[in-house]
């Protein structure tokens, strides 16, 4: 598929995608600071797959996994909820959440490496372009911060761990398509994998809920409904529709919204750099996604 045949749909997606999940990682500060991590996790995930199931289920869709696909589906659940997950909720918990989501988001370095090795996926110029200018503008915002990186080093490397998941959570998808309907492909992924985070988090862990206060529950409840239920459905719904490379540097918006709403939210203070970083971020999704001008 090339750039100059993305759906519109597409666009729409990445779009609210981008300020769900944006929004998310300052409100995942604040959860945690009441609600244990795995608890957090495991719970608001196991609660998201109920309402992806009932999703499913409604609009009449199958629920049944193809015979001989649950290895690739358990593997993709280790992937995308569990090891994306785990990981990243640690390193948000030690960085900055702006910060935790630049790092979370150099995944598609790794989804562009691991697609042209895996996939055989061409990696064009215009591609390589995008690329370079989105982690141009990952660098600014860095290069910050690399005294409070020098401090934290087990949060930057929670990130980068976290990144890796989630790029071959990807490449798994892409290299054999499951063939099922996205939503019931994403309930199952929630369950198989909010399953042993909820075990675990109440096994290990402990919560009075009605101690919690509102905008940590308002964070929980964030998460389930956008965070998760309608971002994991939008985000393997535009894998489905776009070619890894586009739907993981197009992404790249979203630690964007993740920087400037924690200046909002957490009275971080804008510097030069973050807006630098937001042209060349906007640069390069603009680079990936307008259609390649046609030859006269």
């Amino acid at each position: 598929m090339s750039t100059s045949h993305i759906p519109r749909a597409g666009l729409v997606l990445l779009g609210l995608l981008s300020i769900g999940w944006g929004f998310n990682w300052p409100i995942m500060k604040v959860v945690i600071a009441e609600i244990p991590r795995w608890i957090f996790r495991g719970d608001s995930i196991l609660l998201a797959s109920v309402g992806l199931f009932g999703i499913a289920w409604l609009s009449g869709q199958s629920l049944k996994v193809p015979a001989g696909r649950w290895r690739q589906l358990l593997a993709m659940a280790s992937c995308n909820i569990v090891g994306w997950n785990m990981f990243a909720i640690y390193g948000v918990s030690l960085l900055p959440s702006g910060r935790a989501a630049i790092l979370g988001y150099t995944m598609p370095i790794w989804s562009a490496l691991l697609s042209a090795w895996f996939l055989n996926d061409r990696l064009t110029l215009r591609r390589l372009i995008g690329l370079m200018l989105g982690m141009g503008g990952m660098a600014l915002l860095i290069g910050t911060e690399f005294e409070k990186l020098g401090s934290a080093p087990f949060g930057v490397i929670f990130m980068l761990v976290a990144a890796i998941f989630w790029a071959g959570g990807l490449v798994i998808y892409k290299r054999d398509p499951l063939p099922m309907p996205i939503t019931a492909l994403t309930a199952w992924q929630t369950l198989l994998g909010g399953i042993p985070i909820a075990l675990s988090g109440h096994a290990l862990e402990s919560v009075e809920w009605g101690r919690v206060s509102f905008w940590p529950m308002f964070g929980f409840w964030y998460n389930v409904f956008v965070g998760l239920l309608f971002c994991y459905w939008a985000w393997n719904k535009l894998v489905q529709m776009v070619p890894a490379s586009v739907s993981s540097l197009g992404s790249l918006i979203i630690p964007v919204v993740g920087v400037f709403s924690g200046m909002i939210f957490l009275n971080e203070a804008p510097r030069w750099q973050d807006f630098a970083a937001l042209v060349l971020v906007l640069t390069a999704i603009a680079t990936v996604l307008l259609p390649a001008r046609q030859p006269a």
